[in-house]
């Protein structure tokens, strides 16, 4: 696996995990292209993206972030966990957030083991389908 600088393109070439599926519905090219401008990268495979993740400040010292996963197996995962973990640990915002999906275990597991911490347990309706989320922080 490498890691490579985010382009527009990789998430029209990345097959999303089933859990966020949804999202293909809201996120649009021109979202692509403007999510290139911000701290973002892509894990590789053979060229085919496992992976896109990065941040996208509001302001000085808060930040946003985001990532869109493939349905990965655990010895791929691993190596995208350590990608993305290098890169929020090197990250000297003061506080970067992100939201999950109250009902995917799994990415609150994720987040715990990225070091963020929930802050709001369920936010109704937050989520673009009308979903609830939870919000977690990652506090410098």
């Amino acid at each position: 696996m490498i890691v490579v600088p985010f382009e527009a393109l990789h998430l029209e070439r990345l097959k999303l995990q089933d859990a966020q599926m949804y999202l293909s519905n809201w996120v649009s090219p021109e979202q692509g292209l403007a999510l290139e401008s911000h701290p973002s990268y892509t894990a590789m495979e053979n060229n085919v993206p496992l992976a896109s993740a990065g941040i996208i400040p509001q302001w000085q010292g808060r930040a946003i972030a985001w990532a869109f996963l493939s349905d990965i197996g655990p010895s791929q995962f691993v190596g995208v966990h350590r990608a993305v973990k290098r890169f929020i640990d090197s990250c000297y915002t003061q506080r970067i957030e992100m939201t999950v999906d109250v009902d995917f275990p799994e990415a609150h597991r994720w987040a715990n083991m990225l070091g963020f911490k929930m802050e709001a347990e369920r936010m109704e309706a937050y989520a673009p389908d009308g979903r609830a989320c939870s919000l977690y922080a990652r506090i410098l």
